[in-house]
């Protein structure tokens, strides 16, 4: 169908179809795409960062006051230092629980270098950077052998303190602050993680939102203009050939195309906001003055209670696609309409001669969007869709729902089922029905 460019110059109620209605989806979809780069994420990454370069500039500080007169063991001090903090960005930062156990071992132990080795060489002592290592280990690690090692990391600090014959607070306080240190690293990191996936697994969710609603969109318009636009040709086919003989019949197929038309854009500008309600009972009539007019000899049997809304809705979308679709891809002579309620459960059949080649409608069915859409539609309130050649070269379209709320049916398990011989009788109740009953 040819795109009409007057569409986004029409006049359209609040909550009807606007040009800017895809672009608004556009720009979501773009949106959701940012990733680690949104503001959320980005926080939280930021905050792990700084928080990170305070306690290696507090350390920083320190260091002249504890070896005022030795500048080669400041400068070792300095270094080591370095390789810390830059190792524990790359713990903290860079999603580094997923590496290899051996990447995860290699870079543990330089940072376990790094970290005594002042004290080693130069009798540093510095509880800060023992907290890096000890919250590089809960985050690389898993279970109980990185709570032990952490355990060995604070206790550690906590000797060096006693061998270096510190005061008793002293000793407590670099066995606390590097626990403290650890846990705060490991906190912060987990948290930061935990940011960039929800945002990540948010994004995702409005990713699928975005081609939900496109899909609605196309199958909404799919369901509700295709028949509009077969009645709208095949009327105005009629009306062309009646212009001259049959002036005043000609007329009123005017005004009927009309009529749909005017219906069609209404239609049109209510997919945008939400899939709109119909009224089985009126696409009955409308079905029927339809066809008669096209010289289809046409047979209504329509006996069924008030419908739930989702229900009616549901059977007057199939009972237009099945037209549609009959009228589209075969050459109808005589069509009938059933409609029946037994035991719970509501049926909608339709029967036409026009099957045309062997498979021709199944292989339409199976392949059609149209029909496809209806079946998942149908499992959505736990009915189905049968379509297939029945008795006597004819074609048969089966609707069935529940009149209460129905088990919902997986779509995965194929939309329409098809049969390569004649259909089989819908009337008979599945297995599942008899254990949902």
């Amino acid at each position: 169908m040819a795109t009409d460019r007057t569409m986004p110059q029409w006049r359209a109620a609040p909550g009807s179809f606007r040009e800017s209605d895809a672009d608004t989806q556009d720009e979501l979809a773009l949106a959701v795409d940012v990733g680690r780069d949104a503001p959320a994420p980005l926080i939280a990454r930021n905050i792990l960062l700084f928080l990170l370069c305070t306690y290696v500039f507090v350390g920083a500080l320190t260091l002249p006051t504890d070896n005022p007169g030795d500048p080669l063991a400041n400068s070792g001090s300095y270094v080591c230092m370095a390789v810390v903090f830059i190792l524990q960005i790359a713990h903290s930062l860079t999603r580094a629980y997923d590496w290899t156990l051996r990447t995860k071992i290699a870079t543990l132990a330089v940072q376990a270098t790094a970290t005594y080795l002042p004290f080693a060489l130069f009798h540093e002592l510095w509880g800060g950077m023992a907290g890096f290592l000890a919250g590089s280990l809960l985050i690389l690690l898993r279970g109980p052998v990185a709570w032990a090692l952490f355990a060995v990391c604070a206790g550690s600090m906590a000797v060096i303190a006693a061998v270096t014959h510190e005061p008793a607070v002293w000793i407590a306080y670099f066995g606390v602050a590097t626990a403290n240190t650890g846990l705060a690293l490991l906190g912060l990191t987990k948290l930061t993680d935990l940011v960039t996936k929800l945002h990540s697994a948010r994004a995702e969710l409005a990713r699928t939102a975005v081609a939900k609603e496109r899909k609605r969109f196309s199958r909404d318009l799919h369901d509700l203009l295709g028949y509009s636009l077969s009645s709208i040709t095949l009327k105005s086919e009629l009306a062309y050939r009646l212009v001259e003989g049959e002036t005043e019949r000609a007329r009123q197929e005017l005004e009927s195309i009309l009529e749909i038309s005017r219906q069609s854009l209404s239609d049109l500008r209510t997919v945008a906001s939400s899939y709109r309600d119909l009224c089985f009972a009126e696409e009955v009539a409308s079905v029927e003055s339809m066809l008669l007019a096209t010289g289809v000899d046409l047979s209504v049997d329509v006996a069924m209670p008030q419908l739930p809304a989702a229900v009616d809705t549901v059977f007057a979308t199939v009972l237009r696609e099945g037209v549609t679709n009959m009228l589209r891809h075969s050459k109808v002579e005589r069509c009938s309409i059933t409609g029946r309620a037994a035991d719970a459960m509501v049926q909608l059949e339709l029967v036409n001669d026009g099957v045309g080649t062997p498979g021709e409608q199944a292989g339409d069915a199976a392949g059609s969007s149209g029909l496809g859409s209806l079946a998942q539609r149908l499992a959505a309130i736990g009915g189905r869709l049968i379509a297939g050649p029945g008795a006597d070269h004819t074609f048969r379209l089966v609707a069935q729902a529940p009149l209460r709320q129905g088990r919902p049916v997986s779509e995965r398990a194929g939309p329409v089922a098809l049969s390569a011989g004649p259909a089989p009788d819908p009337t008979r109740r599945s297995a599942d029905q008899a254990v949902d009953e």
